[in-house]
This record gives C-alpha cells, structure tokens and sequence, in this order.
C-alpha cells in the first residue's frame, strides 16, 4: 500500500472538501441557466482568472511537459509557449467583447452574429461536435493519463485502475452538478492551491535525492543543450519528437510565430476566444474583470506554472536513466510514489486529484451548457419564463451526469481514438482567421464560418496524402501541410463570403449596437472605421512582460545568472509599458 493513514486522512479530507462545495452551491446554482453556466455573471475576476489556469492544469499536464523535456529539453516547450501571442490577443481585444455580448455560450454568439437560418444549423451542429464529441475526446486524454497515475502509484492492473478512475468520474460529476460553475470556480482556485504546492514540493524534494545533488548536479549529469530555453537553427525535428534539442527550420519558424497563433484553431487557445475561456470572461462582473482575469490566466499559466513540471522532468532522465523518452511520464509518477514522505506523499496525490477533478468539471460544465443552451433550449424546449430556466437548469444537471456517463467508454478506447483526435485539431487550420474578423468585419457572414470549419478537413488530407508522399520529409519540417490548409482555407472563405449575400441588416445592427466593436464597420453603414492602437501596446508589452518573467525565473533557477538579469530587465521594463498602457485602454 503506498499511503499511509495520515496520506489516506488528507485524501478523504479533499474529497470531502470537494463535495461539501457542490452542497453549499447547489441552491445559488439553481435559480436559472445563467446562475448554473454563468454563476450569475457575478465571479471576482481573480477567481475567474484562477479558474481558467486550474481547468489548463490537468493531470495529463506534467506528465506531457516530463515527455516534452525527455525528447527535446527546456527548448521542446516551445510547442506550446508559441501559443502565449494569441493568447494575449484574446485577452486586449476579445475579452471585453465576449463580456458585452450578453450570450450564455460561445454558440450562442454564431446566432446572434449572422443570424437566419444558417447560422441556426451552424449552432446546432458547433453545440454537438465541441460540446460533446470534441469534449468527450479531451475528457478521454485527461482521463488516460490520470489512469496512468493510479496504475503505477497503486501497482494495479489496468481494469482495477479504470474502475477507480470512474468513481473519481463520478464524484466530480456530482458536485459539477450540484454547483455549476460557482462551485466549480471555488474548488479550481483550491485546486489550483495544493497543485502547485504539489509540484513545487515535489521538485524541492527530488532535487535533493543524492542521485541528483540539485541543480548543480542536475547540470552536471546532463548535456547543455537539455538546458537551453529556445530552439536552434538548423536541420528541424520533425514535430519536435527527434530525441536532442529542438530545433526549428525557417519554415516552422514562421509557422510557429507568424501564423499558428492567429490562424489555427485549437481546443483551449481559439483565435479571438471560445470554448471554458470565453465562458470565464463572460462569468465576471463587467468588462475590466474580463479583460483582468484573462490577463492573469496568460501570465500564470505560461510563466509561473512550467518549472517545477520542468525540473521534475530533468530529474526523471537523471533517476531513472533507463526509461528512455518513451517512459519519461511513468518516470515522474515513481519520483512522487518512491521518493515523499508520508503526508507528502498524499498531499502530492491530491495535487495530481485536484489537476484532475478541476479539468474534468470544467469539462462537463460547459460541455452540459453548449448541449442545453444551444441545442435543447434553443430548438425543443418550449417552456417560458420560470418554467423554461428550471426545464433547462435540470437538463443541465443531468447533462452533467450523461456526459459523464458517455465518456466512460471514450476513455476506455482513448488509444483507438488518439489519431483521430490529433487530425480533427489539425484540420483546426485556417479557421482562425473568421473567428477573429467575425467581431471587426461586417462583410463576414454564417456561410464564410462554415466554409472556414469544413474547408480545413479537405485541404489537409490533399497535403498528407497527396503532397507530403511527394515532398517527404523536407515539406514537414517546413509545416507544409499548415502553410497548404491554411492558404486554401483562406481562399476558400474569401471566395465564399463574396459570393453569398451579406448577414441581415437589423441582425448586423443588434450585434453592433450590444457589442460596441471596433473595425471595419463603415460598409455596413452601422459606424466608423475605428481602431485603438493602444491595445496593441497592450498586447505587445503583456507578451513581453510574460515572456521576460518565464525565463527570468528560469534563469534564476538553474544559475543563469546574466539570462536572469537580462530578463528580469525586461520584465520590468515591460511591466511598466502595460501598466501605463492599461489605464488607458482598460481602466477608461
């Protein structure tokens, strides 16, 4: 047994803690659909803030950095650091935007933007794939790599594991329910808490192993180039999966800092906001709380979040050698299993609990919203007033409970699906472009959305299947299947949305009188061109500002002293070019 009972007590004391939420919460999340998916657009937004990091925080997420690191070093977060830039553009030009908006979910927007019906089927059919078959797949990943952690911290075969995972499944389902998305905001900013003590304890601890001997012997036992924060040049690894340091080619280069940020779509980082992160923005209680919560999100989950995993990961090439890249997850799992002592040990289990639990109610939450709101509510209920909100706040409670249900079985076959998965969010391509000039072009219609989201799956088998045999390795390293969806895609919709007619007048109105955008408006005859460039100060100093702070803390912790001068400089700089910048642009 690998807990003691001072490791068991602070088990069950979390757990109980979790459903004691779900209970206090359950009458305030009661009261309409609003209150449940919302929670009464009444959040602080730091809790708003904290909740977004929690739901990024998930079990899978150490474990995925511990890989990363094995194959490629420091330099191999790259794949997901580049993804700060868009970050940071939903945070100065969206956020305040999806707060203005008034709509319960990010479908509902597709309606009240182009309107007809059109936009009816586009909503319908968004509800279905991103809230539940594309939400069931995510459930799956997190749910595979917290069986990972149950199977090898209590040496159990894989069923026995899979039957505890449910019953962890299950209890987060029924304070998920209970609560809605107070309840679980409260328990992601606890949850979020005892994570990163976990991880920070846990790589205090490893580094003291006298196989390690601390960052000193760290650095001693392993080349320099695992320590490096950025990609070299010269011949690229493929997707970054080449065991050395990462490397980056002028094509993927700019792929990866001139296009994915902006033009890819991805679960968690889409281009001008969506899915939990826009569903925070609109939780909060005016427009600077968007804006701030979406703010903190961004620093704390690119700079503050990534060294203990990455310190840990270090430590696992260096305790267990012989694990290899492929082993480089089970590894950080034994450090946590063979190496605390009681309590701690239990403490870091429930860390791992809480990474999980906040991901997978977050999950549910808004999977449940998309499927009442945007399909039950908008085209069976037939209820209204207090009978409607009470009709759709019980859907949502048991739409918690079937999504639940319906990713058991997902979990189960998560590694017949996982191929599938990575081509749905590459096919991703090209999309983000509409969904960031939806909120500044008039001349964007339901049809251009559409063309957008469908055009992407054909132009990416052409590239895999009929370019890349022909132009083999060179054309992946450069991201040339990206460069061709992306270019087609774009055509496509351009092509499209000139050849349909434009969205109604009167629904073009009502968007741009509720939403107050910016951009080109004048076609349509609704306002001015109008631009501030002050949020692109904003935008420039925040990605700076979270950059400089990422390896300034790097710096210090691995003795680069000049790198964490240099940075620090920077930071400092950059922080005081945001802060000047948002007392104009935000606190206006």
């Amino acid at each position: 047994m690998p807990f003691s009972p001072l490791d068991l007590w602070i088990i069950a004391a979390y757990l109980l803690f979790s459903l004691g939420v779900g209970w206090w919460f359950r009458k305030s999340a009661s009261r309409s659909l609003g209150d449940f998916l919302l929670g009464g657009r009444n959040l602080p937004w730091w809790l708003a803030g904290l909740s977004m990091v929690a739901t990024t925080f998930a079990a899978d997420t150490p474990l995925w950095v511990a890989e990363r690191v094995a194959h490629n070093g420091i330099s191999g977060n790259w794949l997901w650091w580049n993804m700060l830039v868009g970050g940071m553009l939903t945070t100065f030009f969206f956020a305040r935007y999806w707060r203005r908006s008034g709509v319960l979910t990010e479908p509902e927007l597709i309606e009240l933007r182009y309107g007809g019906r059109p936009s009816r089927v586009l909503r319908g059919v968004k509800a279905v794939y991103l809230g539940g078959f594309l939400n069931l797949i995510i459930i799956a990943w997190v749910n595979r790599a917290m069986l990972t952690i149950l199977k090898v911290f209590f040496d159990l075969p894989e069923q026995q594991a899979f039957l505890l995972l449910v019953a962890l499944m299950v209890l987060t389902a029924v304070y998920s329910s209970l609560s809605g998305l107070i309840g679980v905001a409260v328990t992601d900013a606890v949850q979020f808490a005892l994570a990163m003590i976990g991880s920070v304890v846990l790589a205090v601890v490893v580094l003291r192993l006298p196989e390690v001997g601390g960052i000193s012997g760290l650095k001693a036992q392993l080349p320099a180039w695992r320590f490096d924060f950025f990609p070299s040049w010269g011949a690229p690894s493929i997707s970054g999966d080449a065991v050395g340091g990462f490397s980056l080619g002028l094509g993927a280069f700019l792929s990866y800092f001139t296009l994915q940020w902006w033009a890819s779509w991805y679960p968690g980082n889409e281009p001008g906001g969506g899915g939990y992160i826009s569903q925070r923005m609109m939780s909060v209680r005016d427009e600077q709380g968007a804006v701030y919560s979406s703010l903190m999100f961004q620093i704390a989950h690119y700079a503050l979040r990534p060294w203990p995993w990455i310190v840990v990961g270090l430590c696992v090439l260096v305790v267990h050698p012989g694990f290899g890249t492929e082993r480089a997850a089970e590894g950080y799992v034994l450090l946590m299993r063979d190496h605390l002592p009681s309590g701690l040990k239990g403490l870091l289990f429930v860390a791992f609990l809480a990474a999980y639990m906040s991901t997978i109610s977050t999950q549910l939450n808004w999977g449940a919203g998309y499927l009442v709101n945007d399909l039950y509510g908008r085209f069976w209920c037939k209820a209204d007033g207090a009978k409607r909100e009470a009709q759709l706040v019980r859907a949502s409670k048991g739409g918690t409970l079937l999504l639940m249900a319906a990713s058991v079985p997902v979990s189960w076959a998560v590694g017949s699906i996982d191929a599938a998965a990575q081509f749905l969010i590459a096919s991703g391509a090209g999309l983000g472009a509409v969904l960031i000039l939806r909120w500044y072009w008039w001349r964007i219609n339901a049809w251009s959305e559409i063309a957008a989201t469908l055009t992407p799956l054909f132009a990416l088998a052409i590239a895999k299947f009929g370019l890349e045999p022909h132009f083999g390795a060179d054309f992946i390293r450069a991201n040339g299947s990206f460069y061709f969806t992306v270019a087609v895609t774009t055509v496509v919709w351009l092509v499209v949305t000139f050849r349909t007619a434009p969205v109604e007048a009167g629904v073009l109105r009502a968007f741009y009188q509720r939403v107050q955008p910016d951009g080109w408006w004048q076609g349509s005859g609704l306002g001015p061109n109008r631009f501030d460039s002050g949020l692109l100060v904003s935008w420039a100093s925040a990605v700076v500002l979270t950059y400089a702070v990422l390896f300034a803390t790097g710096g210090l912790i691995f003795g680069f002293t000049s790198t964490a001068l240099g940075w620090g400089l920077a930071a400092g700089v950059s922080g005081i070019v945001l802060w000047r910048s948002m007392r104009k642009t935000v606190a206006s």
